[in-house]
């Protein structure tokens, strides 16, 4: 077994490693960029060394670098985690001519499966099911067009050397393949430095399973079950989940058999994940790619199984057998994960950046997992992948887990930054997906109710933040003078309290009455009594006790209760009818980014919502729409450039 191993990587996956690393009495050595230089996985390690400035292309995906510090570290492994370096086999064969394991696969079956069309044409000769597409090496834009007319619409194309959902668009008209290649293929170049894509027939309701396996360099290979992964917004995972609701026994086997066959074939060591697209209605399975590496929705298997997969990585890596045989395996129990992301639902889920204020995650024990690469006070920035966190749940059923999903996501308090908290609690009580029927399209379908217009307070809740804002100034105030806040000589003091929700404005007035406060919102009084300490807030509302957590951030207040996030804007009574609320007609830049392409020109009358200009941020591509049908005005960037969050993009004339 290794005693020191180098972490090629950041953020949670690192601190997961070290974690086990730890118990397994094996030093760390991690690597960071500026960025990181003071985050949670460089304090855990034992080690830790600078990389470069922030941009993983200086930074997390130097490989040169990085052996250099494993060769002067003393660390005889490198785990690469996943993203980056993972995947690269250049890497991979140079770690192992140094002298160096890498707790991965080796080289050759990073190559067999790091291309999915040279994937998908060694798996159509070991008889795998393969759905019917085009995977050639001709990437010529109207043969690509020929072939998609042949296969029928709709259809998916897929960057060869993708994954993570870039570099991925679903074509539904023959009419719009060429546009959507072109964006495919900017994508993919952006993300993976290759624009090779590959045709598929897009099945329109499939569920995507995968199977985690598991091979030694002694000739052993396992699976352990699979996992469904099917509830997905534009090709990314946004809940997992152990075993596969609704799977017959039967196609488990066959599928877990195919993987095996499937990693036998490269001659596959270590982990890694098979996945397959299944056919809803047939029950068809079809293999679509092999991941070779540890995925991020590792740990749900780990819940159903009992074991730790890194542990397992690190054993078979150097050189032992694997920790079990087939039929030592079993499931026990449902385990669902979700993940946390600075993001924002209603705003057509733009990634979110800025720091985290206040960040109390749910309680962990044998039934609730967080898998965190970040502390109160640390900042998301537009550099990496925006994830929070990974909450998992374990539950005897599925039922059960689910009802410890809902538990967990309620007591996720999250200030700083926007998230799809609130989005991933709409999921988990969709009937559909409670009862397990699930498939890829189950998001866009229950769009609506998914993402329904964010609702203003109600009255209790403006009357805990009336509360607070109350108590919150009396004890900023002069200790001598707050004690006498409600006293008047010839009369009682009566406060006007307000507060936006988006451009609702809503009104509490509040009365101090000698026993308390009485609150007046709308037709509803409540007579009450509230104490705060510190963020804590308890109330008494007319006989009824209620507990929150209140945040308080500039004129920001962020209210914690009952399991719901309720976040407002103080209406300071002195700036607000100076601030105003001004026609702006300058379409900024929502975070930092590139500018793709610009999809007008000056001058150009447009309807409300149509496309404006194409921005590069986070690896993906955002588009800037019309607000309102109008004119444009001028473009600020050209295409190519970088903008800052903030930057005035457009300048924007509405009818």
């Amino acid at each position: 077994m290794f005693t020191k191993i180098l972490i090629a990587n950041r953020g949670e996956i690192a601190c997961r490693v070290i974690k086990t690393a730890r118990a397994m009495g094996v030093t760390t050595v991690a690597v960071y960029s500026d960025a990181d230089a003071n985050a949670r996985f460089v304090k855990l390690a034992d080690e830790a060394y600078r990389l470069g400035p922030a941009p993983a292309a200086e930074s997390y995906l130097k490989a040169d670098l990085i052996l250099d510090i494993a060769r002067s570290s003393g660390a005889q492994a490198v785990h690469p985690g996943y993203g980056f370096l993972s995947e690269n086999e250049d890497f991979a064969a140079a770690c192992e001519a140094a002298g160096i394991a890498f707790i991965g696969p080796p080289a050759s079956a990073i190559a067999a499966m790091g291309s999915k069309s040279a994937a998908k044409a060694l798996m159509e000769r070991a008889n795998v099911p393969l759905v019917p597409g085009y995977h050639g090496d001709d990437q010529d834009e109207q043969l690509l067009k020929n072939q998609a007319d042949a296969i029928g619409y709709p259809v998916l194309i897929k960057a060869s050397a993708g994954g993570g959902g870039k570099g991925m668009r679903i074509v539904e008209r023959g009419d719009d393949f060429l546009a959507a290649l072109a964006s495919c293929q900017r994508e993919a170049r952006a993300s993976f430095g290759d624009d090779k894509v590959l045709v598929e027939k897009y099945l329109t309701r499939p569920r995507h399973v995968e199977i985690q396996v598991f091979a030694d360099s002694l000739g052993g290979c396992v699976y352990l079950f699979e996992r469904d992964c099917s509830v997905q917004r534009r090709h990314q995972k946004v809940l997992e989940e152990a075993p596969a609701p609704h799977l017959p026994a039967e196609t488990r086997q066959a599928m877990g058999e195919a993987a095996v066959a499937a990693a036998r074939a490269v001659g596959y060591v270590g982990a890694g994940t098979v996945e397959f697209i299944m056919d809803v209605d047939s029950g068809k399975f079809y293999f679509m790619e092999m991941n070779t590496r540890l995925q991020v929705e590792h740990p749900v298997t780990e819940m159903i199984t009992g074991q730790d997969l890194v542990a397992w990585q690190l054993k078979v890596a150097s050189g032992q057998p694997l920790p079990l045989q087939q039929h030592e395996l079993a499931i026990h129990g449902h385990s669902i994960e979700a993940r946390i992301y600075a993001e924002d639902p209603d705003k057509g889920f733009l990634p979110a950046t800025g720091t985290l204020l206040h960040l109390v995650p749910p309680v962990e024990n044998a039934h609730v997992r967080v898998d965190t690469g970040v502390l109160q006070g640390d900042t998301i920035s537009p550099f990496y992948d925006p994830m929070i966190a990974k909450l998992i749940v374990w539950g005897e059923t599925r039922e059960a887990a689910l009802q410890q999903l809902d538990a967990a996501l309620a007591a996720y308090q999250v200030v700083g930054v926007t998230t799809n908290i609130r989005f991933l609690r709409r999921i988990a009580a969709n009937p559909a997906f409670a009862n397990g029927d699930v498939d890829t399209g189950l998001i866009a379908r229950y769009h609506d109710s998914l993402l329904p217009t964010p609702a203003a307070p109600d009255s209790e809740q403006l009357a805990l933040l009336a509360l607070g804002e109350v108590l919150a100034s009396a004890s900023s105030d002069n200790h001598a003078f707050g004690a006498l806040q409600g006293w008047r000589l010839n009369g009682t003091q009566q406060r006007r309290i307000g507060f936006a929700h988006g451009e609702q404005r809503c009104e509490v007035v509040l009365q101090h009455d000698g026993q308390g406060f009485v609150l007046a919102i709308g037709d509803d009084t409540f007579h009450a009594s509230a104490s705060l300490h510190g963020s804590r807030l308890a109330a008494n509302l007319g006989g009824k006790q209620l507990q929150a957590t209140l945040v308080r951030h500039g004129l920001q207040r962020v209210l914690f209760a009952d399991g719901e996030r309720i976040a407002v804007d103080y209406l300071d009574p002195y700036a607000y009818e100076e601030a105003g609320v001004h026609g702006e007609t300058h379409l900024k830049a929502p975070m930092p980014g590139r500018v793709v392409a610009l999809l007008a020109e000056s001058g150009q009358t447009v309807a409300k919502g149509e496309p404006l200009l194409i921005l590069e941020a986070m690896k993906m591509e955002h588009t800037i729409a019309a607000p309102a049908d109008g004119k444009v005005l001028a473009f600020y960037f050209a295409a190519g450039e970088q903008v800052n969050d903030g930057d005035e993009l457009v300048d924007f004339e509405a009818d």
